[in-house]
């Protein structure tokens, strides 16, 4: 029997046993996550968030419960995204111990993690939430005896440190204030304030400036436009009945059965940080004005409406109940860190923490290898604000985080991630003018949410510019390496027709686009016969010399022929002529012989092998020009037969999503669950994915994993709609996704048989065709 307990009129409910006959089957409930015992360290820590506003929480054995607090707008004067503290509170008398029970459940339905901790007749409850709906944290205690509490702030930057650099082995991809300056972490302050912890980090210096000189960017360097200075961001902890006990610590003034802590983050670029410190009272008064009981009951709509907005629930196999598994604690993720003003970062999210080594020897099935990478990954981490890559973005694996979240509905989570490139496209226009002298954008693979390349060599633009004209970029990895506005793009124009939001259209996806296509169209000349000759040009990172490549050549073909389709109210004829006539001019996909049979070609000629992608594949996703349903499927599936690159232990390679658009059921299968598999042994919580090439836990694996079950179940392209295109007999599933139009389906299939499904609208149930499960 589960266990309720009734906390207040409408509060968290525990500790009551209901008996069998009264529970009602909830299906997402099996994928609650739920600890038996406490955990040793950070690394055994469990999520939550609001979608800005996240914690990693465990409970040490000695019964002190500790969470860090994160932000996704936490930028440092570096632009490296940083933690806003630690909080650690104590119980007393304590209720945990060896002996003593103990449970520790993330409830994914309710948003909330729920602890039971002591014997009978002398339990504690916490329930900790993020606020859905409004930027605060709650930690809900109440026992069955009266008890007091001590709550206390832990910070790690305390006075200033530099952040020693050497590729590999620390905070790799963080740029100093200058050439040879190393970065610097600079101390947060704490106030003298009586009932409550006040703290904040402000940054009085900016990388920005120094970043838009040395690129050529100069016009872009206004005061008032610095995206760094003066933010600062930090929090407010308080709760009725604590008081002061120093600069760091609330105790309460005598015992009780019931206690509240809220603590209220805060991030504002102000004035002074006395404006800041206004705005967080403000910010207390405006969540103060929602009783807590309806703030509770307004969060568990905010998630129940999440929920049932869509699902894939797999049965049939332990490797299908374990996908299922991953692919709702992934997009628990995905909300969790997903709906603040930027986009998730790739490397970690908001859920970072300093890595605890003991866990990771322990796990029986360990290989050398890995037990060798996590020791390496615990040189690295020296606190919990360190992630590989540092805090640019890398286009390759941030993408692969938001492509599933058009299938499962997760609209409201896609806005921060398109409005970052919407709002860089001044500074991008500029810069293709400054650099090459004609029109339109592009992209770096590689850089700050702002749009500037990271400065240094061996991740972005170099800082030593003597005798180079200032369009050379160092990194010969991206020099070239603009293929990331095409996907952009599509992902857009996918958005587009999912949701058929015109504003979006108007006020993102049109601008971006007729900025990418009118860079291609000016960026390159003619060859003899009138067609676009891409050169210099390189095939993703790993073909560095390349003429024709496939991925831009494929993407624009794919995305011109989209904006033609579009009807006549959203574009006007001069666009319509301009597109056609690139679409014209573009040269034929390149391809190759190889065994006798004719497979699709990196570029028309390529050379200087520095990575393991396939770019050939580009034409299968993301561009989707090959696949189930569409002409040339057998060259397509034999050049996915003999690619020249497998490697799916880092969660980039996009294997698994191209073999189910080409209709390879065992094969998309097989890395599906590879993929969900990858978890990260040395953490705890099971959708805590191995950090491979990028750092943990790795959101890019995770929605590659997702896109990937997906599009073995749903495949769409313009009005057609192709169900079970690549989906494993033996999996029985119950799912519901959402399809362009404004459309959603809804079935159940079981031992071989649809027995439902339910398109809406009705009227679109003609472009479903239904394929048979192989």
């Amino acid at each position: 029997m589960r266990q309720v307990f009734i906390v207040g009129v409408m509060g968290w409910a525990f500790c009551r046993p209901l008996l069998d006959a009264e529970r009602i089957q909830d299906p997402l409930e099996k994928y609650d996550v739920i600890w038996n015992t406490p955990s040793q360290g950070p690394s055994g820590s469990m999520p939550i968030g609001n979608g800005d506003i996240g914690i990693n929480l465990w409970v040490k054995p000695s019964g002190d419960l500790l969470f860090y607090i994160s932000k996704t707008d936490s930028w440092s004067e570096n632009g490296r995204l940083l933690k806003l503290g630690r909080v650690r509170l104590r119980l007393s008398p304590n209720p945990y111990g060896d002996e003593l029970p103990f449970s520790q459940t993330l409830r994914l339905r309710q948003g909330a993690i729920d602890i039971m901790a002591g014997r009978k007749g002398s339990q504690v409850h916490l329930a900790v939430w993020v606020d859905a709906n409004h930027p605060v944290i709650r930690v809900e205690v109440d026992g069955q005896q009266d008890f007091n509490v001590n709550v206390s702030l832990e910070l790690w930057r305390q006075k200033e440190r530099q952040l020693a650099w050497s590729s590999g082995s620390a905070d790799d991809a963080v740029d100093g204030l200058g050439k040879d300056i190393p970065a610097v972490v600079y101390p947060d302050k704490i106030l003298n304030e009586e009932g409550h912890i006040v703290w904040y980090h402000r940054n009085e210096k900016s990388l920005w400036p120094v970043t838009l000189k040395l690129q050529g960017l100069q016009g872009f360097i206004q005061p008032a436009s610095d995206p760094l200075l003066n933010r600062t961001f930090g929090a407010a902890l308080q709760g009725e009945g604590l008081v002061n006990d120093g600069l760091t610590t609330l105790k309460s003034t005598k015992a009780a059965r019931h206690y509240v802590l809220s603590i209220y983050p805060l991030t504002k670029q102000t004035a002074t940080a006395e404006e800041w410190r206004h705005e967080l009272d403000h910010t207390i008064e405006q969540t103060g004005k929602v009783p807590l009981e309806r703030a509770r009951e307004e969060h568990r709509q905010w998630w129940e409406q999440f929920w049932n907005r869509s699902w894939i629930r797999v049965h049939g196999t332990k490797d299908a109940e374990m996908v299922s598994r991953g692919y709702a604690l992934q997009r628990f993720i995905n909300a969790c860190g997903g709906r603040g003003f930027y986009p998730v970062k790739f490397n970690g999210s908001i859920f970072t923490v300093d890595v605890t080594p003991s866990q990771v020897a322990k796990v029986p099935s360990i290989t050398t290898y890995e037990l060798q990478e996590a020791e390496r990954r615990n040189r690295l981490a020296g606190d919990p604000d360190f992630r590989r890559w540092g805090g640019a973005y890398w286009f390759q694996n941030t993408r692969l985080i938001y492509w599933p979240m058009l299938a499962s509905g997760d609209f409201d989570l896609m806005p921060p991630f398109f409005r970052m490139y919407a709002e860089t496209l001044p500074l991008a226009k500029q810069r293709t003018e400054i650099y090459f002298g004609h029109g339109g954008v592009f992209f770096p693979e590689t850089m700050y949410f702002w749009g500037a390349y990271v400065n240094m060599s061996e991740f972005g633009y170099g800082w030593n510019r003597e005798g180079r004209p200032v369009s050379f970029v160092d990194n010969p990895w991206i020099r070239y390496h603009w293929e990331g506005g095409l996907e952009l793009c599509t992902i857009l124009i996918d958005y587009y027709t999912h949701t058929q939001d015109k504003k979006v259209l108007q006020s993102m996806a049109l601008p971006v686009v007729e900025g990418v296509l009118e860079f291609y169209n000016k960026h390159y000349k003619r060859d003899n016969n009138g067609r676009i000759h891409f050169e210099p040009a390189q095939a993703l990172e790993t073909y560095q010399t390349a003429v024709n490549p496939l991925p831009e050549i494929a993407g624009l073909r794919f995305i011109l022929e989209k904006m033609l389709g579009l009807p006549n109210e959203d574009v006007n004829k001069e666009q319509r002529t301009n597109w056609q006539h690139l679409l014209e001019e573009l040269p034929p996909i390149p391809t190759r012989q190889i065994d006798n049979g004719t497979i699709l070609a990196p570029a028309e000629t390529f050379a200087d092998l520095r990575n393991v992608e396939n770019p050939e594949l580009y034409g299968i996703f993301p561009f989707r020009l090959y696949g189930v349903g569409k002409s040339d499927l057998e060259m397509a599936r034999f050049t996915f037969q003999v690619r020249q690159f497998l490697k799916l232990d880092d969660g980039m390679t996009q294997d698994p999503v191209q073999a189910a658009f080409l209709g390879l059921a065992e094969t998309a299968r097989d890395y599906t669950v590879h993929y969900f598999r990858n978890r990260d042994h040395g953490s705890r919580f099971p959708a805590f994915w191995d950090a491979g090439g990028d750092w943990l836990p790795n959101q890019c694996l995770g929605g590659n994993a997702m896109m990937a079950l997906q599009t073995m179940l749903l495949q769409t392209e313009d009005r057609k709609i192709l169900l079970f295109p690549a989906w494993p007999k033996a999996w029985d599933l119950e799912f519901k996704l959402h399809a362009p139009y404004d459309t959603t389906l809804e079935g159940v299939y079981k031992s071989g048989i649809l027995e439902k499904l339910r398109v809406i609208p009705e009227s679109r149930t003609a472009d479903v065709i239904r394929l048979e499960p192989q």
